[in-house]
């Protein structure tokens, strides 16, 4: 479940987030994603190698960033470390080093609140701006948001586990409700047993297979997102995509249920069709049909385990 979510994230740009005790899979899962992504066009290589040289993280002999950056600042990080600023010259953050990358932010609760909640502008606009009182600067930061939390504070697995309910809820209550509502992607991972480990291995895929289907899926998508300034599913609109890109009635039946009965929102009906191209990329159909969307608001839920 947790390696068909990467594939999905990477295939339409969405963003993810991963629950489950440690030894799951999170970080490795999170840090293989960059593997499947495609390589970045001249564009988005120049745009990021600009962000890297002003931050000084250019390494020697690579005058040119070709693949997407990964960043994964540490739970300790400040928020100016994270959005950008400084004394002085303004400084880019950890968003605008992962410009046409990847975010991960591990061990999410642990993070201040005030810090992942300064996530959610750039998540929206695809840049941050920093103001001060002589001049104002704009950096880049459109990056894919991946987060990775677990289930509570002793992070100890099963039955070890002694963590009540309620310091279980208020340990994930950290994660504010409308910076969720910005995640495509939610997952739950569960313990492996020995067994299981050791059977899938027969079952395992190499990066270069997901990256090939990977990159099918965004070829459809940028065939229909021709003669627009959008290449990904995840950056339409919500207006031009319900406008441009209709999905089958019978598709949004399960959607309008949902949002009558409160279970999601506007944002997320907009986030959860994007997740459904996206799937009907990766399966080669012409647009969503119910199954589509139903397992796009699933995964957008958190009730796709």
């Amino acid at each position: 479940m947790a390696r068909r979510a990467v594939e999905i994230a990477a295939a339409g740009g969405h963003n993810l987030m991963m629950l489950g005790p440690p030894g799951t899979g999170k970080s490795l899962l999170a840090e293989r994603l960059p593997t499947v992504l495609p390589t970045l066009s001249s564009t988005e290589a120049l745009e990021a190698t600009a962000i890297h040289s002003v931050a000084g993280l250019l390494p020697p002999g690579a005058p040119l960033v070709t693949v997407p950056p990964f960043a994964a600042p540490h739970h300790t990080s400040s928020r100016a470390s994270i959005i950008g600023g400084g004394h002085g010259n303004p400084q880019p953050g950890w968003v605008s080093k992962a410009h046409h990358g990847i975010l991960f932010v591990d061990e999410a609760p642990q993070f201040g609140r005030g810090v992942l909640d300064s996530l959610r502008e750039p998540l929206e606009r695809g840049e941050v701006v920093i103001a001060r009182s002589t001049s104002t600067v704009a950096f880049p930061a459109r990056f894919q948001l991946v987060m990775a939390a677990n289930p509570c504070p002793c992070a100890k697995p099963g039955s070890l586990c002694t963590c009540p309910s309620g310091e279980r809820r208020r340990y994930l209550s950290r994660l504010s409700g409308p910076l969720l509502d910005r995640i495509d992607l939610k997952v739950e991972l569960q313990p492996v047993a020995r067994a299981e480990l050791l059977a899938d291995r027969a079952f395992a895929e190499s990066s270069a297979t997901v990256a090939a289907r990977v990159a099918g899926a965004r070829e459809r998508a940028r065939e229909r997102l021709a003669g627009t300034p959008w290449r990904t599913n995840a950056v339409i609109p919500g207006a031009r995509l319900r406008r441009d890109f209709p999905v089958e009635p019978a598709g949004l039946r399960v959607l309008g249920r949902a949002m009558d009965a409160g279970q999601i929102s506007a944002r997320g009906v907009d986030r959860a069709l994007r997740v459904a191209w996206t799937l009907a990329d990766l399966a080669g159909r012409d647009r969503p049909t119910e199954e589509e969307t139903s397992y796009a608001f699933a995964l957008w839920a958190g009730r796709a385990w």
